[in-house]
C-alpha cells in the first residue's frame, strides 16, 4: 500500500474515532496538496475546545515533519482559534498527541517523533478527548508508596 493511501486511511480513522468521542470533526480537503493554502489534516471541536491537527503515521520508523509544516499548522490554528496538535500513530499502537513545542527539533530545523517518545511522552487518545489521563508507572508507584493502603489505613511505618 502506498504511503499516501495509508496516510489517508489513518486520517479517516482519526476522524471516525474523534466523531465517536463526540467531536464535530472534518478532514481538510486537499490538505498537504492541491492548494496554495496550508491546511491541517483534521479540524475537530466539541464546543469547548477546538483542534487543528496534523496527522502522521508510521510503521515504526521515526516520523518527521518539516519546519514549514509545523509553522503552517501553528499559523492556521492561531488564526482559526484552535489548538495546534501533532497526532501520531505507529502500527499496532493508538494515537498520541503533541503540542508542536514539545517535539524534538533536528539540527536541520525539522521535527521528529520516535515511537518510544510517543509511547512515553505523548498524550493518549483517551486523555486527548477528555477521558481519563494516561497513568504513568512512576505516578502509580508514587501514589502507592505515599498514599493510604487499600483498607483505608495509613501505611505501616
Amino acid at each position: 500500500m502506498s504511503s499516501n493511501r495509508k496516510g489517508d486511511r489513518r486520517e479517516r480513522e482519526l476522524v471516525n474515532r474523534l466523531d465517536e468521542a463526540g467531536f464535530a470533526v472534518m478532514r481538510a480537503p486537499a490538505s498537504g496538496s492541491a492548494t496554495d493554502r496550508e491546511l491541517p489534516d483534521v479540524l475537530a471541536g466539541d464546543g469547548e475546545v477546538f483542534y487543528a491537527i496534523e496527522a502522521k503515521s508510521s510503521s515504526g520508523r521515526p516520523i518527521y515533519l518539516t519546519g514549514e509544516e509545523v509553522e503552517a499548522l501553528i499559523y492556521f490554528a492561531r488564526n482559526f482559534g484552535a489548538k495546534a496538535r501533532i497526532g501520531v500513530r505507529f502500527d499496532r499502537e493508538s494515537w498520541y498527541f503533541f503540542h508542536p513545542g514539545d517535539l524534538h527539533v533536528t539540527d536541520g530545523g525539522n521535527y521528529r517523533v520516535k515511537k518510544e517518545t510517543a509511547l512515553a511522552e505523548g498524550e493518549s487518545f483517551e486523555s486527548f478527548v477528555g477521558g481519563p489521563a494516561q497513568a504513568r508507572l512512576t505516578d502509580v508507584e508514587e501514589a502507592t508508596s505515599d498514599g493510604p493502603t487499600d483498607d483505608g489505613d495509613a501505611p505501616d511505618a
